[in-house]
Formats: structure tokens, sequence, C-alpha cells
């Protein structure tokens, strides 16, 4: 069974950065679309940006030139650059593949000065 395990979360000032990293127990990136999302307390799991098969990439509005969603094939690891973190950000992120609609179990992001 194919796992995603997320991890590169933590605590960071307003303005900051932060690098999540999505591993893949098997070679899935390469071939499949993948997404990360977030779930911030009291609110629904939203998708914060989208990565196609083909290359394609979208982000939401929220996010749009501060996230770069990016992926190492040779490594099956996807990542999330984040930077002018804002506490707006803070939630629990997820990664995605739609092989399977397998998940990660997060990690957590935290915004705050």
């Amino acid at each position: 069974q194919v796992q995603l395990v997320e991890s590169g979360g933590g605590l960071v000032q307003p303005g900051g950065s932060l690098r999540l990293s999505c591993a893949a127990s098997e070679s899935i990136f390469n071939r499949y679309s993948m997404g990360w999302y977030r779930q911030a307390p009291g609110k629904q799991r939203e998708l914060v940006t989208y990565s196609g098969s083909f290359g394609n990439t979208n982000y939401t509005e929220a996010v749009r030139g501060r996230f770069t969603i990016s992926r190492d094939n040779a490594k099956n690891t996807a990542f999330l650059q984040m930077n002018s973190l804002k506490p707006e950000d803070t939630a629990v992120y997820y990664c995605r593949s739609w092989y399977r609609d397998v998940w990660g179990r997060g990690t957590q992001v935290t915004v705050s000065s």
C-alpha cells in the first residue's frame, strides 16, 4: 500500500518561509497528479495547490505568488515552498496523490509572532 509522509512543518514568524516535503513509498509522483491541502482549526480542508501529471500547476488565490509546488521524481518526493507566510496560513498541511486517492497524515504549520 502506497504511503505518503509529510515533513517540514513548524512554527515560523510572519514573513518567514518553510519548505514542506511529501515522501512517497513508491514511484507515483512522476505518473499521477498530486496536491497539497490544508485544514485550519474550525474550517474545512481546502486545496492549496495542484500539480498535474503533465506538469501543469494551479494555486488557490490566497497563496498564489507566495507558494510553489514542485516534485523530485527520482526521490519520490514532492515539495511545497512557502514564502511570505501569514498567520492565516496556519493549518495542518496534507499531501494527496490521485493514485488511489492516497493522503498523508499531515504536518502542522503555525505562523505566529
